[in-house]
């Protein structure tokens, strides 16, 4: 039987989720490099509280002007809680840690097991299988993500204390916990109001953080106007979309798993933008993360139309 040629919004549906899982790592990975320019500016709490409140202010704007959907009391504040586990605490524990001296690359292989505590957590609280190829896939993607930060292992450029590793943990642990919330409570409703619910949610403890522990010292530099404007506009904005998105179409494992490719791009953006080192080492740890994420995001096999009709038929 001849099939009918899809139409063009479908095939343009087809092509953005396609694409959007890369989109969503480039954009991601640009965090780092904003972060970067950033820090020697101003302090970690009262930077995001800046950040978060802006991405809220532009988001209740378009939320206002073009008349977007509201969510339901408890919906908004299932949204608020994703938004405080997912942006305040996750990127306030992260920046904290390295503005206080953690190590940039052992920073990084922390967070780098988010994916794998959040198919953890996944299992438990949403109920999805993941197959032990999938539990492969992530445990080669670590082994990578391990491989391309192994030359920034250097204890003497920072210092590895209790306080910055509890707050690199807590960190990807909210983060985890943020992602599954998200998908367990706020799968319906309209996107732009969510996210706008869960910037406020993030910006309110970081306010708190900042007013209490900070004194909100920053030097008006142009890189960090740079740095304020691509991180709310194109991280905040940008990419989380695009994170809401995948995690309402796809298992959140497997979602999750996209994240081992962000320290591969962030490597090669730090090498383009900053001279940085990278070594055949690091090369082969990035061949080694990009086949553990292809493993680890690769879709059950579903049964084809001829296989299902044969099996009905014997039935």
């Amino acid at each position: 039987m001849r099939r009918l040629p899809r139409p063009p919004e479908s095939r343009l549906r087809m092509n953005a989720t396609r694409f959007a899982p890369a989109l969503f790592v480039v954009l991601w990975a640009t965090g780092f490099i904003g972060a970067r320019y950033a820090m020697p500016h101003a302090e970690p709490f009262a930077f995001l509280a800046a950040r978060f409140g802006i991405a809220f202010a532009i988001l209740a704007g378009v939320v206002l002007v073009f008349r977007r959907g509201r969510l339901s009391p408890r919906s908004a504040l299932n949204a608020a809680i994703a938004g405080v586990l997912m942006h305040g605490v996750y990127l306030g524990g992260v920046f904290w840690a390295v503005h206080n001296g953690m190590p940039a690359g052992l920073s990084a292989l922390v967070v780098g097991l988010q994916p794998l505590i959040t198919a953890l957590m996944a299992g438990a609280a949403l109920g999805e299988k993941v197959l032990p190829r999938h539990w492969a896939g992530l445990g080669i993607g670590f082994a990578g993500v391990a491989m391309v930060l192994a030359p920034k292992f250097s204890l003497g450029a920072g210092e590895v204390s209790a306080a910055n590793l509890a707050a690199s943990i807590v960190a990807v642990l909210a983060m985890s916990a943020g992602t599954v919330w998200q998908k367990r409570f706020v799968a319906e409703g309209d996107l732009v109001t969510a996210t706008m619910w869960q910037y406020l949610g993030g910006a309110v403890p970081m306010v708190a953080l900042a007013a209490a522990f900070e004194t909100g010292a920053f030097t008006p530099d142009p890189e960090l106007f740079f740095a304020l404007a691509w991180l709310v506009l194109v991280l905040s904005i940008g990419a989380i979309f695009l994170l809401m998105y995948l995690i309402r179409r796809g298992a959140v494992a497997r979602v999750a798993s996209l994240f081992y490719l962000v320290p591969v791009v962030t490597a090669l953006m730090a090498w383009a933008l900053f001279g940085e080192s990278l070594t055949l080492f690091q090369l082969l740890g990035m061949a080694v993360t990009t086949a553990g994420v292809a493993l680890a995001t690769q879709a059950p096999a579903q049964p084809s139309a001829a296989g299902a009709t044969r099996a009905r038929a014997s039935t």
